[in-house]
């Protein structure tokens, strides 16, 4: 195993369910021997794949979180083959916080790859992810939204592919979630220096996929709904959930990256579009009001590039260089 300070509280080599916390030395003033609780369940049946799946990755996240913490109770280890490792709280005091980074060492954990054992705690929490469960694992599943500052349609995001076989296994998991919309993003692969989750699994030679699941800093019934049913699609389809059976597909509209819209002015954003919107170049896509000067004529601001709105910023208030749209097209 990894050098690694965290322990854990189950033995990733048992048959079985098992449930507690991987426990990340923390000493601070008030517990000078206290650790750092990340929730972990790991569900064990014979030979088969083994899948990570985590959410609170950023801790302003929930449909992940909900999703894989009901799964955690109803999963049974007759229902399973194979092997699941679930962590429904990543970088747990952010998600504790319902912060996006962490409020001990203001860490964003999918930054932070590849981490470091002897590092801060979200630094050495990444270090754990990387070295010591992807080694572990075929498939790593991350379990992402908008957070408190934005909000997605359900998406599945997963890369291109590095060979004609690594595609059809990505293309195999997109359609097995079933979202309504991909985002399709250049290749990462073994040789990445990406810091993010996916880049991590990247580099232990991990399939993956991620997802954006709405945002707004709350839950949404449908897409929580969507999120669940996507997730046992997915097991299903690497053979880890034999006794489901998926309903028929909807179909997914592939995307790319056309480009992100960021405030350049201070105020208050005022959107001239709605998620999912179709949109041109140079059109308007909304204006930046000052109330504290309201004599004064807002900046209208233009879409720089032409597509649909992907994602689209919540909060009204503004400062520059805050996202407000990213925008995909169709997938070439």
């Amino acid at each position: 195993m990894a050098e690694t300070l965290i322990d854990s509280d189950v033995d990733f080599d048992a048959e079985g369910k098992q449930t507690g916390f991987l426990r990340l030395p923390h000493s601070v003033h008030r517990s000078a021997y206290g650790w750092i609780p990340i929730p972990i369940v790991t569900i064990r049946n014979g030979a088969g794949p083994t899948a990570l799946l985590i959410a609170g990755n950023h801790g302003d996240e929930y449909e992940g979180q909900v999703a894989l913490t009901k799964l955690c109770r109803e999963l049974t280890p007759d229902d399973i083959r194979g092997r699941l490792i679930i962590l429904t709280m990543a970088n747990y005091p952010a998600a504790l916080a319902g912060l996006r980074t962490s409020p001990i060492d203001a860490g964003n954990l999918n930054r932070a790859f590849p981490g470091d054992p002897l590092g801060t705690p979200t630094q050495a929490m990444a270090h754990f992810i990387e070295e010591v469960l992807m080694p572990l694992c075929d498939y790593f599943f991350d379990f992402h939204s908008g957070g408190s500052s934005l909000v997605y349609p359900a998406t599945l995001l997963r890369a291109r592919g590095n060979t004609p076989e690594e595609t059809k296994k990505l293309v195999a998991l997109q359609r097995a979630f079933d979202a309504p919309y991909a985002w399709v993003y250049d290749t990462e692969g073994r040789g990445t220096t990406a810091r993010t989750a996916s880049g991590a699994a990247g580099r232990k030679g991990v399939t993956t996929i991620m997802t954006e699941l709405g945002g707004s800093g709350t839950v949404t019934p449908a897409i929580l709904a969507l999120t669940e049913r996507g997730i046992k699609r997915l097991l299903e389809s690497i053979g880890m959930l034999p006794g489901y059976r998926p309903d028929a597909p909807k179909g997914t509209r592939e995307l790319q990256a056309a480009g992100t819209l960021h405030a350049y002015d201070v105020g208050v954003f005022e959107p001239f579009h709605e998620l999912g919107g179709e949109v041109e170049a140079g059109g308007p896509a909304g204006a930046i009001h000052r109330p504290e000067e309201p004599w004064r004529e807002p900046s209208i601001v233009r879409f720089e590039h032409g597509g649909m709105i992907l994602a689209k910023r919540i909060p009204g208030r503004v400062e520059r260089g805050d996202c407000l749209y990213q925008i995909g097209r169709d997938l070439e």
